[in-house]
């Protein structure tokens, strides 16, 4: 999977684990940064192209450091004047390691896993909360009945929503 981001006025082709140079950016080291501006996206030979950015899909990645880049000589000379200037110049950079593209779909597949997962932590807790004493037991049992119920609720009416839609 890669993808081809704009950032700091130009296009940069990257994928996940790669380390790329951008002009200085103005976050701290070891901070997280986020791409918005994806142009194009692909996956397994599936090829999103934006009109002009493609809707959904964020870039990730780290700042691992700052820095220069090599110095690059100017030198200007008027011929027959004997005026000869010499400088230099090292271009700052910003070095950040991609760490996930994310995609429409990616996200809500995660979503439903962290769903899945708090549901089943839910279950874990009730179940560990009804083996304690007799009185907690009764107590425990109507806050878990109300919580389904009120979520019960919620649903149907979602439902009922929908169809007098």
């Amino acid at each position: 999977m890669y993808a081809v981001i704009e950032a700091c006025g130009k296009q940069y082709r990257v994928e996940e684990k790669d380390v790329v140079f951008f002009e200085k950016l103005d976050t701290e080291e070891g901070k997280k940064v986020t791409f918005d501006k994806v142009i194009l996206v692909s996956d397994n030979g599936k090829v999103q192209v934006g009109n002009p950015y493609v809707k959904g899909v964020k870039v990730e990645g780290k700042v691992v450091a700052h820095g220069k880049g090599k110095k690059i000589i100017v030198f200007k000379m008027k011929p027959k004047k004997n005026e000869r200037k010499k400088q230099g110049h090292r271009q700052p950079y910003t070095k950040v390691e991609i760490t996930s593209i994310k995609t429409a779909a990616t996200k809500t597949a995660a979503a439903k896993e962290e769903t899945a997962e708090a549901k089943s932590a839910a279950k874990k807790t009730t179940t560990t909360k009804k083996t304690t004493t007799t009185a907690k037991k009764e107590t425990t049992a109507k806050k878990t009945t109300t919580t389904k119920s009120t979520t019960a609720k919620k649903t149907t009416t979602k439902k009922e929503e929908k169809a007098n839609a």
